[in-house]
C-alpha cells in the first residue's frame, strides 16, 4: 500500500499541469499506469556531460549515474533501472570513454532504482563491485529491507568489497572516500573526492540520500535503528560543505537548471558551497514532519 500511494503521488505531480485546466477532473491513474509513467520519467534520455574535472554525468534524465575517469581506469557510481543500461553505455561512449575501462562499480544505496543494472554491467565489465557493508545482503539478495513487494526487487549482484566511513577506493589518481550515511537504506554510503578545476582543487560529494521515501520509521520500521540512523546522518551533514554536491536523483541538486547555466568562460554553476547545507535543512525538516505523521497514523491504529 505504501508503494502504491507513493507512486500515485509522484505520478499525480507529473500529471497535475495537464489536468488543471480541464472542466472535469481526470480520474486517478491505475496503479499500472502510474508505475509506467514513473518508469518512463526515470528512463527519459539525456545527453551526457562533464560536470567538473574528471566527473561526468552518464545517467538518464531521471536517475543519476556518474563516471569518474582516469588513465588507469574508471569508476561508475550507480545505475538506473535495468533497461537504462544501454543509455549508460552509449553515454559513456559519447564522452569518448570505453565501458571496458570501468574497473570499479560503486553503489550509494541498495534500492532498485539505483542498482537494477549493476549485475549486468558487472558481468560485462568484470569490474569490482563496492558498497556499504550493511547494504551487502540487500544487494546480493535483490530486495528492499522489510518489504516483500515484488516491484521493489532487482537482479542480485555479488559485492566484492564492503566499505564503511573512512575506507578509500583508489584507481590511479582517483581517490574516493566512503562515508556511512545510513537511514534511507541501512548501508547508505556517500562518496567524497577531490578534483582539479583549472588551478583550483574542488571537493565533490556524491550524497547517498536521506529522504523518507517508502521507509517505515515507526511501528514495524524498515530497519531497527532507522530513526537514529537518519539523525546521525543529518548531524554529520551539518559539519560539511562540499564545493560540489551531487546525488542519485538529479532533481535533488538542480542538475538540469545548473547544466543550463554552463558555458565557455562562465563560472561552473555546480560549484556552490551553500547548496548541500540548504538541501540538508529542507531534508531534515521533511524527515521530522514524516516521522510525526507516521507516529500519528500508528497512534490511530
Amino acid at each position: 500500500m505504501a508503494l502504491t500511494l507513493r507512486i500515485l503521488s509522484l505520478v499525480t505531480g507529473l500529471l497535475v499541469g495537464a489536468s488543471a485546466s480541464a472542466q472535469t477532473p481526470a480520474p486517478p491513474p491505475s496503479l499500472t499506469d502510474a508505475i509506467k509513467a514513473r518508469y518512463a520519467a526515470w528512463n527519459a534520455p539525456t545527453e551526457p556531460f562533464k560536470i567538473i574535472g574528471n566527473v561526468h554525468y552518464v545517467g538518464t534524465n531521471g536517475l543519476a549515474s556518474y563516471l569518474i575517469t582516469s588513465p588507469a581506469g574508471h569508476v561508475l557510481v550507480d545505475t538506473g533501472l535495468r533497461e537504462a543500461n544501454p543509455q549508460i553505455k552509449a553515454n559513456i561512449a559519447k564522452l569518448g570513454f570505453q565501458l571496458a575501462d570501468v574497473k570499479v562499480l560503486l553503489n550509494t544505496h541498495a534500492h532498485f532504482d539505483h542498482t537494477a543494472g549493476l549485475a549486468d554491467l558487472k558481468a560485462e565489465t568484470g569490474a569490482q563491485m563496492v558498497a556499504g557493508e550493511v547494504d551487502k545482503p540487500l544487494l546480493e539478495g535483490g530486495y528492499y529491507p522489510n518489504n516483500s513487494d515484488p516491484r521493489l526487487r532487482f537482479e542480485p549482484v555479488k559485492v566484492d568489497r564492503t566499505v564503511k566511513t573512512g575506507d578509500v577506493v583508489e584507481i590511479g589518481p582517483i581517490r574516493m572516500t566512503a562515508i556511512s550515511t545510513p537511514g534511507h537504506s541501512p548501508g547508505c554510503t556517500s562518496w567524497s573526492l577531490n578534483v582539479k578545476d583549472g588551478d583550483a582543487t574542488r571537493s565533490v560529494l556524491i550524497f547517498c540520500s536521506a529522504t523518507v521515501a517508502l521507509n517505515r520509521l515507526v511501528g514495524t520500521p524498515t530497519h531497527a535503528t532507522i530513526v537514529d540512523d537518519y539523525r546521525k546522518t543529518f548531524a554529520w551533514a551539518k559539519t560539511v560543505s562540499p564545493d560540489v554536491f551531487l546525488a542519485p536523483h538529479p532533481e535533488m541538486y538542480g542538475m538540469a537548471e545548473k547544466r543550463a547555466l554552463m558555458g565557455e568562460g562562465k563560472p561552473n554553476p555546480f560549484v556552490d558551497k551553500a547548496a548541500f547545507g540548504a538541501y540538508i535543512a529542507k531534508l531534515e525538516a521533511a524527515f521530522e514532519d514524516g516521522l510525526k505523521k507516521q507516529q500519528a497514523e500508528t497512534a490511530k491504529n
